[in-house]
């Protein structure tokens, strides 16, 4: 395999007008394709309890409220877990038949399986088939969509002249935020419509049979593309691959290339994307005890404000190249989580903030009784004291720090001097402490930050926590506007689709779609709200150090000629 390289003297051409409508079809029927993943993510509470509030045989939930929460996020994960399989597949297919065509059977998989979601029975009508089902469509989905980036991105470069992959490519980019968001704005507005208890008991359900309509629009519209020029002259040629995945994994040329790719750019891309967008939804609600409705609103706007900067960096990676703008936005997210997520805090929740500097919370117990609070499948039942004490203080949102007592002594809990031995009655006792030494409850807890309706962020705090989210939106779109143009540019025409597939889904689908539930279960293990910030930094540092020393500068390469 030779590598062409366009030079620093060729001229881009401007795009013509069937190019530029070849990329918006591309690029708006992926925005569909997002829309339909990024619904169960958003309702991934509503849907733990419909579909995992299984009874067991004294006709009482098996799991309680928090285990619901977190089979359902990790629902969600299934679908990532998958996507490199998706990848494999689908990366083949479009490798050997073409782009076109595999992009289309991908948004039809994804369409359909969103739009059974929505009329699937819930756990009460059907019992323990209706989590199976919904697995299985989740797995669907997350195949689908690990076949659909690969192709679109891989469908786009090939169309874009020389000088302009990135600024093209970064249009797809946005595809993702632009399907959360649509997905954000489509669930607040049935929200709205149909009140908050409605939208519970069935309301949930409009937003994923709306994808049909969308499906059908994306169906039509991707009917309307030609295959890429790039495989058109392959195929002409009869250059194309016969075996991609032998081509692309089973040479150590390639596929140290493919581990490159992986760890110096997408892992650290995949976690500093999730930090920004999902985790700090998650932890909004989940650990600052925000409402739903407001959570939403300020992820939205945070995105409407940020995602013009997508292209605005592709844009500049076509001046200044791609490696620089992603490591530095991997290193730049890395060093300012703590004191981001530290802000957030200070302005969503001043109480929780307050108790948690002020406030002393201390297990005491044989260490000998005390085992480990790491649970991110969320199945574990814990027996021991030590170990029912820290749990719900971590589900509480309280930090605490454990201290050794005599061998076989009782659990105690300390909130400052008051002393909560453990009984029966603990979880009330232990509240009631709490609450008396100053960590605020959800219910009655006035301070925490709260939108009346979509256009109420004029009030100080709400203006600052969305300014504080659009800065980790910044750092997405620093690592993600020019990831495809990286990717496609790393690997030959022939085994493009198939090689750049996997370790985007791997470092997107693994290292990022896992953060959510890895992050909250560190969280919980520890009794730290902000411990789970450790995971996306250690492994975007890891990213800036493996890409500085081996990933290669790509933006002027010519990908047309590299076969």
């Amino acid at each position: 395999m030779s590598v062409t390289t366009a030079g620093a003297a060729a001229k881009p051409r401007p795009m013509t007008r069937e190019e530029k409508k070849v990329i918006f079809a591309s690029s708006l029927g992926t925005v569909f394709e997002w829309y339909d993943f990024y619904l169960y993510g958003s309702l991934a509470a509503i849907i733990g309890a419909q579909f995992f509030n299984v009874a067991g045989a004294d006709g009482k939930p098996m799991f309680d409220q928090s285990t619901r929460d977190i089979f359902a996020l990790l629902a969600f994960a299934a679908g990532f877990l998958v996507r490199p399989f998706g990848a494999i597949v689908f990366g083949r297919i479009g490798d050997l038949v073409g782009r076109k065509y595999t992009f289309l059977v991908t948004i039809l998989i994804m369409g359909l399986s969103t739009f059974i979601v929505g009329i699937l029975p819930s756990s009460t009508q059907i019992g323990i088939l209706a989590p199976i089902v919904l697995i299985g469509l989740r797995l669907l989905q997350g195949l689908a969509l690990g076949g659909e980036y690969g192709g679109a991105a891989t469908y786009v470069a090939e169309h874009a002249p020389h000088g302009r992959r990135g600024f093209y490519t970064s249009w797809i980019q946005t595809t993702a935020t632009l399907g959360l968001f649509l997905s954000l704005i489509i669930i607040l507005v049935t929200r709205t419509l149909v009140g908050e208890p409605a939208f519970a008991a069935w309301g949930w359900r409009i937003p994923f049979l709306v994808s049909i309509a969308l499906l059908g629009i994306s169906v039509w519209i991707r009917l309307q593309l030609s295959e890429s020029p790039t495989f058109k002259k392959m195929k002409e040629e009869g250059t194309t691959s016969k075996a991609p995945l032998s081509e692309a994994f089973g040479a150590w040329g390639n596929l140290k290339v493919v581990l490159i790719a992986l760890f110096g750019l997408v892992a650290g891309q995949g976690v500093v994307w999730y930090t920004g967008q999902f985790y700090a939804l998650f932890f909004l609600q989940s650990i600052l005890k925000v409402d739903g409705y407001t959570s939403n609103l300020l992820i939205a706007w945070s995105l409407l404000f940020g995602t013009g900067f997508f292209v605005f960096f592709g844009w500049l990676s076509d001046k200044i190249g791609r490696k620089p703008i992603i490591l530095a936005g991997c290193l730049i997210a890395a060093a300012s989580y703590f004191p981001l997520f530290n802000m957030i805090t200070s302005y969503a929740n001043p109480a929780l903030e307050k108790a948690i500097q002020n406030v002393r919370v201390t297990v005491v117990s044989d260490p000998a009784n005390c085992g480990s609070l790491f649970n991110p499948v969320g199945t574990r039942i814990y027996t021991a004291p030590c170990d029912m004490a820290r749990d719900f203080l971590a589900k509480s949102s309280v930090k605490y720090g454990t201290e050794p007592g005599p061998a076989g002594a009782p659990v105690q809990l300390k909130v400052n001097d008051v002393v909560v031995p453990y009984g029966p009655d603990f979880n009330k006792s232990a509240a009631a402490a709490l609450q008396a030494a100053g960590y605020p409850t959800a219910a009655t807890n006035k301070d925490i930050v709260k939108m009346a309706h979509p256009f109420d962020i004029f009030q100080p705090r709400t203006a600052a926590v969305i300014g504080l989210l659009f800065i980790l939106v910044l750092f997405v779109t620093m690592v993600y506007g020019p990831i495809a143009a990286a990717l496609v540019e790393l690997f030959p025409a022939r085994i493009r689709y198939t090689s750049m597939s996997l370790p985007y889904h791997i470092g997107n689908g693994w290292f990022g779609g896992l953060l959510p539930a890895t992050a909250f279960a560190m969280v919980a293990a520890t009794g730290d709200i902000y411990y789970g910030l450790w995971y996306p930094i250690v492994i975007a540092l890891m990213t800036f150090v493996i890409g500085l020393l081996f990933v290669p500068e790509t933006k002027d390469r010519n990908i047309d000629h590299w076969h």
